[in-house]
C-alpha cells in the first residue's frame, strides 16, 4: 500500500495555477522546483506541474475530473473565493452543498460540505453492517 497518494495537474499556465492554489485557495506548499509546486491536499498532495508534453492538445469542452475540497462551511469558503475574484457556482442539493469553480487552466474544482459527505459514509457503513447480519 502506498504511504502517500496525490494528484498531478499538468498545466500550460503554470504561474497562474500556482498563484490560484496558493493565494486564492490557500493550500500550504510542501515543496517547489522550477517547474512544479507540490501542495498539501488534505491527507494527500496536489502537484501543479508545467506540462512537458507540448504535442498534446489543450483540453476543450467539459472537464473530465474535479478536484474536491471538503470544507465545514461551503457558503463561507465560496464567499471567500468570490472576494478573491473567483467566479463560483454555489449550489444546494438534497445530497449536500457544493460550490464549483475553475482554476486558470480550466480544471473543475469544488467545495463540498463535509457534514453530509461524512454522513453518507456513515450511512453506507451502517447499511453494509445491517446487510451482513
Amino acid at each position: 500500500m502506498p504511504t502517500r497518494t496525490g494528484l498531478i495537474l499538468y498545466v500550460h499556465n503554470y504561474e497562474q495555477c500556482v498563484d490560484f492554489y496558493l493565494n486564492r485557495i490557500g493550500l500550504p506548499v510542501l515543496f517547489t522546483t522550477p517547474e512544479l509546486t507540490c501542495f498539501e491536499f488534505g491527507g494527500s498532495y496536489l502537484m501543479v506541474e508545467l506540462d512537458d508534453r507540448p504535442d498534446l492538445p489543450v483540453r476543450s469542452g467539459s472537464p473530465a475530473s474535479c478536484l474536491r475540497f471538503n470544507v465545514p462551511d461551503v457558503r463561507a469558503f465560496a464567499a471567500e473565493l468570490k472576494s478573491r475574484g473567483v467566479d463560483v457556482d454555489y449550489q444546494e442539493h438534497s445530497w449536500g452543498t457544493v460550490a464549483k469553480f475553475l482554476d486558470p487552466e480550466g480544471n473543475l474544482c469544488a467545495f463540498k460540505d463535509d457534514e453530509t459527505f461524512e454522513r453518507q459514509i456513515r450511512d453506507h457503513e451502517l447499511k453494509r453492517r445491517h446487510e451482513a447480519e
